[in-house]
Order: C-alpha cells, then structure tokens, then sequence
C-alpha cells in the first residue's frame, strides 16, 4: 500500500471510529472529550502509526514489550509524540521495561507487580488495575474481590499514580450482552472513587461508552486487520 492510500485510509478510519464515540456519548448524555481513544498498533508497523498520528492520534497501546520497544523508539525519532499506553498482561520481569517505556500502564494484576513498577518507574507512571469482571479462566486480572487491597497498595506506591481500573470483556455475538461486565467494572470503580475505566474494544466500545468507559482501546476499526 503507498503512503498516500495508507494516510487516507487511516484517516477514513479515525473519522469513523470518532463518530462512533460521539454517537454513543451522546445517547449516554456525556461528553465526547470525556473518553479518551487509545488506537491499539499491536501488529502494525511503524509507518501506520505515523499515518494514524498525521490523522490527529495521540494515545497508542501496545500489547507484547518485546514488540513494543523497538516500535516506540522508532516512531519517536519519527517526529510521533504520542502517549504510550502498554495493555497487555505484564509480566513482573518486565516491569523495569515498561515503567521506563510507557505512560500508562493497563495491565497491573498483583502486589508484586505494582511492586516492581513502583521501583522501577523513573518518574511518576500511571496505572490501571486489571479486573476480571467475568471470571474467565483463560484471562488475565484480580478478581473482584481481590481488588481492595491492590487498591491500598498502588495508592501508598510513591512513583504510580492510580487512575482506575480495566477489563476484557468476553467474546460475544452481540455488544449487549457484556453490558453487565462494563456495569460492574463501573460499580466497582465507584466504590473505591476511582474515576477512569479502561474498557470496551472495536466490537463493544460503543455499549462500554455508554457504561462510562474514559478509555477504548480500537485496533481493527482504524488500522484494519493486523499485518503480523
């Protein structure tokens, strides 16, 4: 693909994606500068990220450290000046990697972990803490209850700064029916006051929105289907 049909493609997909998030705010009454889109580059080489942020994003996920480093370093000395946020599951020997590397970070999921970032952060990181709302074995994150004590210890961490929480939601057929998964990550946010919800992904971003998602992390529906 030229540069100029990946520009006007990437651009064509932001629009779309946008409209999607004003809609969708809309039916719930809310801002559409309240949520935050994060396009998720996992798989995409740098040039679509350059591409994407020509066409005004500034907040990229990532998934895999490995991947994401030398993506990053690269798209930065390409003049891209974006938000790094790092999604995927962390494992706590990579904790050194991605506190230096990312802003945000998603995928906190245990008292070791946030441990290690807080050591290792050079400046002060923000984070999220995985839940697993719907308990599926396959997926990564605390369990609801476990929740109250990760939240005492990022708090007290001197280098992290607690934002909120996150969830993946199951697959499902048809958006509504992980409504109740994006209600009870909402609830659960509530009770500590925790003001941002990382939730909601090219399929069910939209019933996330109206839920109170702060932040979408879209892949497909701005890049396309991944190329590695």
């Amino acid at each position: 693909m030229s540069a100029v049909s990946l520009q006007r493609d990437l651009e064509a997909g932001v629009e779309r994606v946008r409209e999607r998030i004003t809609r969708a705010c809309q039916r719930a009454g809310r801002d559409p500068g309240s949520v935050t889109l994060v396009a998720i580059s996992k798989g995409q080489p740098v040039e679509a990220v350059r591409a994407a942020y020509a066409a005004g994003l500034r907040h990229f996920g990532e998934n895999r450290i490995q991947e994401a480093l030398p993506k990053i370093d690269a798209a930065t000395r390409a003049g891209v000046g974006a938000t790094w946020h790092l999604v995927g599951h962390l494992q706590s020997n990579k904790a050194k990697a991605a506190a230096t590397t990312f802003d945000v970070i998603h995928s906190v999921d245990s008292a070791r972990l946030l441990a290690r970032l807080d050591g290792a952060a050079p400046a002060p990181r923000d984070v999220l803490l995985q839940v697993n709302i719907a308990a599926e074995p396959q997926k990564q994150g605390v369990a609801p209850e476990e929740v109250e004590a990760l939240v005492e210890g990022a708090r007290v961490a001197a280098n992290l700064r607690l934002r909120g929480l996150m969830t993946i939601a199951p697959m499902a057929a048809d958006p509504e029916e992980v409504r109740p998964v994006f209600r009870d990550l909402r609830a659960l946010a509530d009770r500590f006051a925790l003001t941002d919800l990382s939730m909601g992904m090219t399929d069910d971003f939209e019933v996330a929105i109206e839920e109170g998602a702060t932040l979408v992390r879209v892949g497909r529906a701005i890049f396309g289907e991944r190329t590695t």
